[in-house]
């Protein structure tokens, strides 16, 4: 069975890091696009980063570009999300998502109808 799996969220203060994972089982995260989206309270959930196939394609959301980094290790099947200058805006939950569709290998969506497989979601919250 195809999971993803979140990790890595937690309480910080303005200014600070925290880096998320994404673990696949079940197929391999190589062979798909990959999406990091959040969702803060009363708000709709939004694309924030995702990172092609041959991982030389990233996009970020103007919201977070600079200060968050998307990478994957093919060897631990995980995709990270390192967030630094945390501010409060960015306290949501954080989901990854998988599109193994995805026949380019220079491309992710920015579509979230796209991405078949999605994690639970792990909570991030900016505070001091």
């Amino acid at each position: 069975q195809l999971q993803l799996v979140e990790s890595g969220g937690g309480l910080v203060q303005p200014g600070g890091s925290l880096r998320l994972s994404c673990a696949a089982s079940g197929f391999g995260l190589d062979d798909a696009a990959i999406g990091w989206f959040r969702q803060a309270p009363g708000q709709e959930r939004d694309q924030i980063a995702c990172i092609a196939k041959s991982d030389l394609v990233t996009f970020y959301a103007d919201s977070v570009k600079g200060r968050f980094t998307i990478s994957r290790d093919n060897d631990k099947n995980t995709v990270y999300l390192q967030m630094n200058s945390l501010k409060f805006e960015d306290t949501a939950i954080y989901y990854c998502a998988a599109d193994p569709k995805q026949t380019s290998n220079y491309y992710c969506s920015g579509d979230q109808q796209e991405y078949d497989y999605w994690g639970q979601g792990t909570q991030v919250t900016v505070s001091s």
